[in-house]
């Protein structure tokens, strides 16, 4: 018998030994208690992806549902420590399917933001709008990619027109950005069709550029802001400014994660930690597999809070 390979292959092709990576990216959890080693004594600040990370990936976008027991969870974390959830997802989406109110949100890759105070280093952007929600709530909406909606609406409109004949495939309307899922089209040659398609549509829109993720094309207009600046944008609003003090976790599986991951290596302190069950290219220090490890490793940095807490009583 042939011995079993722990090599797998990643999204793009490549071959990689999983074991040899985990060398690189070893599992947060079986690293945990020298992590929080780390952490103790500065202000831990959560940040989570959604799809892939929280929810498994799913054939349909509309039903990648978290459990009850992932809810549970971040309700908890969210409890002892500030968090975010950074997605690509449109907002409201996103808390369609959280429902917690503990946590905050910012969709489509952190162009659409929402918080209580804002930050101090926007104030004079015309992009930073202050409101006062329907309950009466003082709210401060960040949306760096506001000129561009009307365009994105044009184009979701013709992509919808075009991408009729492809079967399987998908748009998604994620306010700031758009997403061409093809995870369900099963034919490869209407994939390349399809991609086609998406290229040709898109080249009167210099303003724009198409990313590629997880059976995905990405359109997003071209500003200066990704998930990693939305992360210091909410560092900032939450009181942050000195980064000796806080130590920022950051779990996401996907490529637009990753600048998140660099701005964490950056600052020099926290660690990114990529969801993944195969061998990739990533800024990450640690890792988890699935969002069963990420669920784990929840439960788990909530029982250190509170264990932390018990122990300075």
């Amino acid at each position: 018998m042939k011995p079993i390979s722990l090599a797998k292959i990643d999204e793009n092709g490549g071959l990689f030994s999983y074991a040899s990576w985990l060398g690189k990216h070893p599992s947060v959890l079986d690293n945990f208690e020298e992590v929080m080693k780390v952490a103790e004594g500065k202000e831990i600040v959560v940040f989570l992806d959604y799809d892939g990370t929280l929810s498994p990936i799913v054939d349909d976008p509309d039903k990648a549902y978290m459990s009850d027991a992932m809810r549970a969870a971040v309700r908890e974390v969210a409890y002892c420590f500030p968090t975010a959830i950074v997605s690509g997802r449109r907002k409201d989406k996103v808390y369609e399917f959280v429902k917690l109110r503990n946590v905050y949100y910012a969709g489509s890759h952190g162009m659409d933001i929402s918080t209580p105070l804002g930050s101090s280093k926007y104030e004079d952007q015309k992009h930073q709008i202050k409101c006062v929600d329907e309950k009466g709530n003082h709210v401060v909406h960040f949306h760096p990619a506001k000129e561009f909606l009307p365009t994105i609406q044009e184009i979701i409109k013709v992509l919808k027109e075009n991408t009729r004949r492809i079967k399987g495939s998908m748009i998604e309307d994620n306010m700031f950005c758009v997403t061409v899922h093809y995870r369900c089209v099963k034919n490869e040659e209407d994939v390349s069709v399809l991609r086609e398609m998406v290229e040709s549509i898109m080249k009167p829109h210099p303003n724009f550029h198409i990313s590629s993720g997880r059976k995905v094309m990405e359109i997003r207009p071209k500003v200066n802001w990704d998930k990693g600046r939305a992360l210091m944008y909410l560092l900032d609003t939450l009181g942050f400014d000195n980064f000796n003090n806080v130590f920022p976790l950051y779990l996401g599986d996907d490529r637009t994660d990753e600048d998140a991951f660099k701005v964490i290596r950056d600052i020099g302190h926290g660690f990114p930690i990529v969801v993944s069950s195969i061998a990739k290219e990533t800024e990450a220090s640690f890792s988890l597999r699935d969002p069963s490890d990420v669920l784990a490793f929840l439960l788990r940095l909530t029982k250190w809070k509170k264990n932390l807490l018990h122990k300075t009583k």
